[in-house]
């Protein structure tokens, strides 16, 4: 490095952004990723070895991936290359190829590559790299916001380890806050901050699991607050909702108003309403409430409140459920309010819980009930000589593929647990059931 490397170096370090200057040197310094970079977790055995094998960093933006990347920069004694698939072109790749080629064979000294945005290399790029990686020239760190599995070649997935970030949880966004604030090395501990708990809070919460969205906002507090009379800067939930461009809503996610939001949210589905239900939808989400908890319930509702009268509602809830995780805010605001509308506006039905609650009622009182000996599996030895499976008919070979025979356990066989109800395509259901039984008779 000569002197205007080292310089410019030193310049970087001092003005970055706060979450550049954050980021830890150390594993032990990472918040939040336990699952991949804990104590007894394969990725941290493998960078406290020095041994690591190609890797692909995939989660959403602000978890962690460029952070665990430059910890490996600065734990390994292997030569660290960085480039960003976004302004990267062939001639780069060719010059860090050449250069981990002159490592390797003139010092015997590996090679990794950190590829951000792995995911934006088209075809052809991303098989540029597959033979130096297949042969240990190179050690490719690959990050992408996008699955890895759509977007990576596959050859190159087959040579990595796939590890899934997850969204920082608001603890763990806390604390990442809290060293914003008070380190006087590489946060904003120097300008002489206080942050009320409130405002932290807020900023966790709003943050949704992206820790670099919390810290730019406190480093904008910081820099654009002046000081009180206490020679403080204080930074107050007014402050903290100017920085980040959100107001507060009144919704703690552990107190009563965030039960009484849902609560109002699943009701307004299960009573067809869907304008009252997209709006505490828009307020879940303006709130930070987790998209995935969201379509959890969205999901329940489709069992629970339309069930049979639409069986297209739990498909589409759980679609939802699968698309918002792969697509993530904003864009998941819309796939969301598809799914509820869609639930809030279909036909009502809870027969398919009052029926499981009435059989669990039941089979609770009668737990000894026996199944009746046709039932009974007959494909094990010894079977028909107890009679399992004698008397079972076959209902493809009657008419409607239906044949009155006893199914439930003797001494219950009267029972009617489920009943459907005249709604969308339960009265269909309910019809066809009455038809197959009176042309059975």
């Amino acid at each position: 490095m000569d002197l205007f490397d080292y310089m410019r170096s030193n310049t970087l370090q001092k003005e970055s952004p706060l979450a550049a200057r954050l980021r830890p040197k150390k594993l032990e310094e990472v918040v939040g990723q336990q699952h991949i970079i804990g104590k007894d977790k394969l990725l941290y055995r493998a960078i406290k070895a020095d041994k690591l094998s190609s890797i692909i960093l995939y989660g959403p933006p602000g978890t962690g991936k460029t952070t665990i990347a430059k910890v490996i920069a600065n734990t390994t004694s292997a030569e660290f290359t960085q480039i960003n698939a976004t302004i990267a072109g062939k001639k780069d790749m060719e010059q860090v190829v050449e250069q981990a080629k002159n490592n390797l064979g003139m010092y015997g000294k590996k090679t990794i590559l950190f590829v951000d945005e792995i995911h934006r290399f088209n075809k052809g790029q991303q098989d540029y790299l597959l033979p130096f990686v297949e042969d240990g020239t190179l050690i490719l760190i690959g990050a992408t916001t996008e699955n890895p599995y759509f977007e990576v070649n596959s050859a190159l997935i087959s040579r990595s380890i796939v590890f899934e970030l997850k969204p920082l949880s608001k603890e763990d966004i806390m604390e990442l806050i809290h060293r914003a604030v008070y380190d006087k090395e590489k946060g904003m501990g120097a300008y002489d901050v206080l942050i009320e708990e409130e405002a932290k809070e807020f900023l966790a919460d709003i943050a949704n699991g992206d820790a670099r969205s919390a810290l730019n906002a406190i480093e904008l507090a910081v820099l654009t607050t002046e000081k009180s009379v206490d020679e403080k800067i204080h930074i107050t939930i007014e402050v903290a909702q100017e920085c980040i461009q959100k107001r507060v809503v009144r919704y703690d996610k552990s107190g009563d108003n965030h039960y009484d939001t849902i609560s109002a949210f699943i009701k307004s589905m299960r009573g067809s309403d869907p304008d009252a239900a997209v709006y505490y939808l828009s307020r879940m989400l303006y709130a930070g409430e987790s998209i995935t908890f969201i379509a959890r319930r969205i999901i329940i509702c489709a069992s629970e409140d339309v069930g049979n009268a639409d069986p297209n509602a739990l498909c589409v809830a759980v679609a939802a459920a699968q698309a918002v995780e792969r697509i993530g805010l904003p864009e998941a605001r819309i796939i969301l309010a598809q799914a509820v509308t869609y639930i809030a506006t279909a036909p009502k039905s809870n027969a398919a819980i009052l029926a499981i609650d009435k059989a669990t009622n039941v089979m609770e009182a009668t737990k000894t009930a026996s199944i009746p000996a046709h039932l009974q599996d007959a494909h094990y030895k010894g079977a028909n000589k107890l009679g399992h499976g004698l008397g079972y008919q076959y209902a493809h070979d009657f008419k409607n593929h239906y044949v009155k025979q006893q199914y439930l356990p003797n001494g219950l066989e009267n029972m009617v647990f489920y009943e459907p109800s005249t709604n969308g395509y339960e009265k269909q259901i309910s019809e066809h059931m009455k038809r197959i039984k009176e042309e059975a008779k």
